[in-house]
C-alpha cells in the first residue's frame, strides 16, 4: 500500500493509538478509547484492569450505531476540536469511576465500567450534544436545541433546567471564539456534590452572518454562521448558576463583562474553604490583562483571586487555574527574567529556565505539568511537584533512560499514565504506572495503529543561524554524501501554538514521504512559534508577516553549512496548511529571489477576514491601526506573483473560510498572473475524506515537481 493511501486511511496513523484517558480515584482501573486496529473508525471505549487486562465496556457496533449521523451542533464542535476520529470520540465518567456517559449519531447512552452490561440508550431529547455525567452518578446533563437537560439515571426523568430565551441564545456550549482559540470546548460544569450546574448563555445576535455555500451542491441551502472576524462584535457570553432539579432561577455571575468580556474558563472547586465555589478566569478584548475571580454559587458574587497583566499579550496556558489539597492555587505567571513560571500560591515551583507549558493534573498535593528543558524545545518533558515535600522530580517513560522525547500524561489516586513518542520509532507508546513514587506496578496499554510504509524516518535536528531557529532536515532513505545536491522544500507551520520540530518520529512521516520523492525537506520553527521563550513567541506582535518569513530565509541559508548537506538552492519550494499556507503564499510573493514555488493550503490571505481572539492578539484592532492589517494581507502582493503558486481550499472550511483564497485568486487574475487553485468540494479545514487526502499528497508532490522541472 503506498504511504499516501496509508495516511488517509489511517486518519494519519491516529486510529488505534490510546487516547482520552481517565483514572479511577483508587488509581486501579483507567478507561481509554481506541479502535479495534489501525483503521477501525468505530472507536471503542476501554478500561484497563489492575493485572493489565484490557477489554472493551462500550463497542459503536454491539450498540448498533457507528455514530456517523452527526447533528450540525456536533459537527461543529468536532471541526473546533479537530477531532477526526468516529464512534466514540468522547465520553463522561462519575467522580467514584462506576459509569460512563456518550453519544452516537446524537442519541445518549450509558454503560457500567464493570462491564456487567451492554450500553442501554437513554430516553433524551434528540440530539444530544455533549453530555456530562454530575459527579455523584445520579444525573446527566446535556443540551439539545440551545436548552440544558439533566436526565435521571434511575427513573428516566428528563427535565429542561435552562432554555433559550431567544433565536439566537443557547445555553450550555462553548461560542466558536472560546473553542477555536481559548481551549475552553464546554459551556457547562457539575457541582461536586451534582446540585448545581454552571452553564454558559450564549447569545451570537452582535455577530455577521457568513454563508458558506459549495458550488458542487447547487441544490443545498447555505450554511449560515455566525462570525466574528476582526473588527466586528463577538457573541454575548454570560454564566449562571443552574439548580439541577430544575426550581428556582438562575443566580447571575458578573465578573465585569464590559471589561473583560472573553471567559476563558469556568469550573468549580471544594478546595477553597471547604464548601463548592465557583472559579473562573476572563480576558480583556485586546488580551493584556487575564483575571481570575471566585464566585459564591448562591448569589453570584464575585472576589477577584488575582491578575495577569501583559503589554504584548496575556497566553491562555492549559490545566489553570486549579487547586491542590490544601487548598494552593496553581497558576502561571511571568518571573523577573520575563519568562513563563508555575506558581503554587506565591511561590515559584518549576525548575528555573523550563519553558513551562501545561497543568496536566492535581492529585490531592501532587502536581504534574509538562515542560522543555533550557535549550531543548524538541523535547516535551514531565515533572511532578510534591506541595507537601516541596520536592520537584522529572517523570521519565518507565525502563527507559533517555529522557528525550514528547511525553504528555494523567495522575489520579497516586496512578501516572505516560505517553511517549520519540525519534527512536514512528508510534506512541503508553505505560500505566501505579502507585507512581514507587512504580511497583507498571502495564503498557497496546497501540494499534498500523506501522508507515517508510523505510524508516532520516531526519536531524539543529539549531539554525544567529538565532539558533530549532529546525530539522529530513533526507531521502538513500541519501549518502556522494549524492548530487538535493532541491530543497520547506515544510513549516511557522506560526503561534504549533510546533512542528519535535523529539518524535510522528512529527516527520508527511515530510518524510516528500524527501522520498527526491527532496531535502527543511522544518523550520521561527519566532512566533512555542519552546523557546516569551519574547520569542511575542517577536511577531505587530509584524507577524516579516518576522515569520525572514526566519525561514534564515534557516534556508543556514541549512547547508550546518547539516553538512548539499542543497540546491537553485530549486527551493515550500509547502504549508492554514498559517502555513499563509506562510507559503506570502514567500513566493515577496521573496520570489528564494523560493520558486509554493503549495498553500488554505492559507488566510486577509487578516480582516480572520477571527477576533486570534487576529487582534497579534495585530490589535483594524481600526487602531488600518495600515497594518492592510501590510499583513497577501492581496496587494498579487501582481508581483513570479513563481508557480497552488491554492488548495475546503469550499466548506467555517474557519479559514474560501473567501481567503477567493480572494487571492481573484487579485491574481486581475493582475494577469498565472496560478492554480484547487477547490476541495465539502471539505472543511480539515480534509478528512481518504480519497482527498490521499490525492492531495500526490497532486502537491506532481505540482513541486514540474514547477521546480525536477523531471
Amino acid at each position: 500500500m503506498s504511504f499516501p493511501r496509508q495516511y488517509a486511511r489511517t486518519q494519519r496513523f491516529s486510529i488505534g493509538v490510546p487516547r482520552s484517558f481517565q483514572i479511577s480515584p483508587d488509581g486501579r482501573r483507567v478507561a481509554f478509547l481506541r479502535g479495534r486496529h489501525g483503521t477501525d473508525t468505530a472507536t471503542c471505549l476501554w478500561v484497563a484492569e489492575p493485572d493489565g487486562t484490557e477489554r472493551v465496556v462500550a463497542d459503536p457496533r454491539t450498540v448498533g450505531d457507528t455514530g456517523e449521523d452527526l447533528p450540525p451542533e456536533e459537527r461543529a464542535r468536532r471541526e473546533r476540536l479537530r477531532e477526526a476520529g468516529g464512534g466514540i470520540v468522547s465520553y463522561s465518567v462519575d467522580d467514584a469511576f462506576t459509569r460512563a456517559v456518550f453519544t452516537l449519531s446524537g442519541r445518549l447512552y450509558s454503560v457500567e465500567l464493570d462491564g456487567a452490561a451492554e450500553p442501554r440508550e437513554l430516553p433524551a431529547a434528540s440530539p444530544v450534544i455533549d453530555p456530562v455525567l454530575d459527579p455523584t452518578g445520579r444525573s446527566v446533563a446535556y443540551v439539545s436545541g440551545g436548552a440544558v437537560h439533566v436526565l435521571d439515571l434511575a427513573d428516566g426523568g428528563d427535565r429542561v433546567v435552562a432554555e433559550p430565551d431567544g433565536p439566537t441564545v443557547v445555553w450550555g456550549l462553548a461560542e466558536f471564539i472560546a473553542a477555536e482559540e481559548m481551549g475552553r470546548y464546554r459551556g457547562m460544569w457539575w457541582s461536586p456534590d451534582g446540585t448545581f450546574l454552571l452553564a454558559t448563555r450564549v447569545d451570537d445576535a452582535p455577530v455577521r452572518r457568513w454563508h458558506i455555500s459549495d458550488p458542487g451542491s447547487p441544490e443545498a441551502v447555505p450554511q449560515t454562521v455566525a462570525y466574528p472576524a476582526a473588527g466586528t462584535d463577538n457573541a454575548e457570553v454570560r454564566l449562571a448558576v443552574l439548580r439541577a432539579d430544575g426550581t428556582g432561577e438562575p443566580v447571575w455571575v458578573e465578573w465585569g463583562r464590559t471589561a473583560l468580556p472573553y471567559l476563558v474558563t469556568a469550573g468549580w472547586t471544594d478546595r477553597l474553604g471547604g464548601t463548592a465555589t465557583v472559579v473562573l478566569t476572563a480576558q480583556d478584548r485586546a488580551q493584556r490583562t487575564l483575571r481570575a475571580f471566585a464566585a459564591d454559587p448562591l448569589t453570584g458574587a464575585v472576589q477577584e483571586l488575582w491578575t495577569e497583566t501583559s503589554d504584548v499579550w496575556v497566553e491562555i496556558m492549559p490545566g489553570v487555574p486549579a487547586f491542590d489539597a490544601e487548598g494552593q492555587a496553581l497558576r502561571f505567571g511571568v518571573d523577573a527574567a520575563g519568562e513563563r513560571v508555575l506558581y503554587r500560591g506565591d511561590q515559584v515551583v518549576s525548575a528555573p529556565g523550563q519553558y513551562v507549558r501545561a497543568v496536566l493534573d492535581v492529585d490531592g498535593s501532587r502536581v504534574l505539568y509538562s515542560a522543555s528543558p533550557p535549550g531543548e524545545p524538541q523535547d516535551v518533558r514531565l515533572w511532578l511537584y510534591d506541595g507537601k515535600e516541596g520536592a520537584l522530580a522529572e517523570v521519565g517513560f518507565p525502563g527507559t533512560d533517555d529522557p528525550s522525547g514528547v511525553h504528555s500524561g494523567r495522575l489520579r489516586g497516586g496512578t501516572l499514565v505516560v505517553q511517549r513518542r520519540d525519534l527512536a520509532a514512528p508510534g506512541v507508546r503508553t505505560a500505566i504506572v501505579r502507585d507512581a513514587d514507587a512504580r511497583r506496578s507498571v502495564a503498557e496499554v497496546a497501540s494499534l495503529a498500523e506501522r508507515p510504509e517508510l523505510p524508516g524516518v532520516n531526519v536531524r535536528l539543529r539549531r539554525l543561524g544567529e538565532r539558533r531557529i530549532p529546525a530539522a532536515l529530513v533526507l531521502p532513505s538513500w541519501y549518502t554524501e556522494d549524492s548530487a545536491p538535493l532541491p530543497v522544500l520547506l515544510d513549516p507551520y511557522g506560526g503561534p501554538h504549533a510546533q512542528r520540530v519535535l523529539g518524535a518520529q510522528s512529527a516527520y512521516l508527511t515530510s518524510q514521504w516528500f524527501a522520498e520523492q527526491g527532496f531535502a525537506v527543511l522544518v523550520a520553527d521561527g519566532r512566533g512559534t512555542p519552546g523557546i521563550g516569551l519574547a520569542w513567541e511575542q517577536a511577531i506582535h505587530a509584524d507577524m508577516a516579516g518576522t515569520v518569513l525572514e526566519d525561514q530565509v534564515a534557516a534556508l541559508q543556514a541549512a547547508q553549512e550546518a547539516f553538512g548537506v548539499r542543497l540546491d538552492l537553485t530549486r527551493v519550494g515550500i509547502r504549508g496548511w492554514s498559517f502555513g499556507g499563509y506562510l507559503a503564499a506570502l514567500a513566493v510573493l515577496r521573496r520570489p529571489d528564494v523560493f520558486h514555488a509554493a503549495v498553500a493550503g488554505a492559507p488566510v490571505t486577509d487578516w480582516r477576514l480572520y477571527d477576533t481572539h486570534y487576529t487582534e492578539r497579534y495585530l490589535g484592532h483594524p481600526d487602531a491601526d488600518p495600515q497594518r492589517y492592510e501590510r499583513e494581507s497577501l492581496l496587494a502582493d498579487a501582481p508581483g506573483l513570479e513563481r508557480p503558486l497552488m491554492l488548495i481550499h475546503g469550499l466548506a472550511d467555517d474557519n479559514v473560510v474560501f473567501a481567503h483564497t477567493q480572494r487571492l485568486s481573484s487579485a491574481l487574475l486581475a493582475a494577469g498572473r498565472p496560478h492554480t487553485v484547487l477547490p476541495l468540494s465539502g471539505a472543511t479545514h480539515m480534509a478528512n475524506d481518504p480519497k482527498v487526502s490521499e490525492n492531495l499528497l500526490l497532486l502537491q508532490v506532481e505540482f513541486l515537481r514540474d514547477a521546480l522541472q525536477l523531471g
